[in-house]
């Protein structure tokens, strides 16, 4: 497909103004308000994130991920640490994380330093997740090469047999808090001309300022 084609691809968005009037005091709190609307709207999963990370030389990458929690501490997700974004964020411990709520005409664009999770945080979550996935998160190297599917399934298979019912934490696995610097809330808007409202902390608390679209 050339551009010209992929040219012709256009939405119009239109949505309820965002003006620095209507948000709240802090990004916390108006992030939840958005997200209960989100639910209410039904989307799919909207706490899908895409995660960005970078290695300390600087190379870029990106993938999705599920927000596992939040508050006024950050916004926290769960993965190997032996990843890549485990490794980069090892390296580099900063990140990005964008909340792509389309349907809604929607985005939450977050900005921050990122640190571990304690032990205890992350094997309570752990221990609440169905079984599948705490035998998964011990099967997968999580982005190391494997030669096929089935070097994989029985890998899992070892495993569930090992721990039946059971399976403890692995030491390579855990949380990640994302401690925001900045949260950038985004509504679309008719002829592109969108409202971006960030708020940037400045110690002890927040500032808010409008982003040209």
């Amino acid at each position: 497909m050339d551009a010209t084609s992929l040219a012709g691809l256009r939405r119009t968005y239109e949505g309820r103004p965002l003006l620095e009037t209507d948000v709240a005091a802090d990004p916390i709190t108006q992030f939840t308000r958005w997200f209960e609307e989100a639910l209410e709207a039904g989307l799919p999963e909207p706490n899908a994130m895409v995660v960005a990370t970078a290695s300390a030389g600087g190379r870029p990458s990106a993938r999705t991920v599920l927000l596992k929690g939040y508050d006024e501490q950050g916004f926290v997700f769960f993965t190997n640490y032996e990843s890549r974004k485990g490794r980069d964020l090892a390296e580099n411990a900063r990140a990005s994380l964008l909340f792509p709520w389309h349907p809604i005409r929607r985005q939450v664009r977050v900005e921050g330093s990122v640190a571990r999770l304690t032990h205890e945080e992350s094997a309570a979550y752990f221990n609440s997740r169905p079984y599948g996935s705490r035998i998964a998160a011990w099967a997968s190297r999580q982005s190391a090469v494997v030669r096929s599917r089935e070097e994989l399934d029985a890998r899992y298979a070892e495993l569930a047999a090992r721990w039946p019912e059971e399976p403890p934490v692995p030491d390579f696995w855990g949380g990640f808090r994302v401690v925001p610097t900045e949260v950038e809330f985004w509504q679309g808007q008719l002829e592109r001309m969108h409202d971006r409202l960030r708020y940037r902390r400045v110690h002890p608390g927040w500032v808010l300022e409008r982003l040209a679209p």
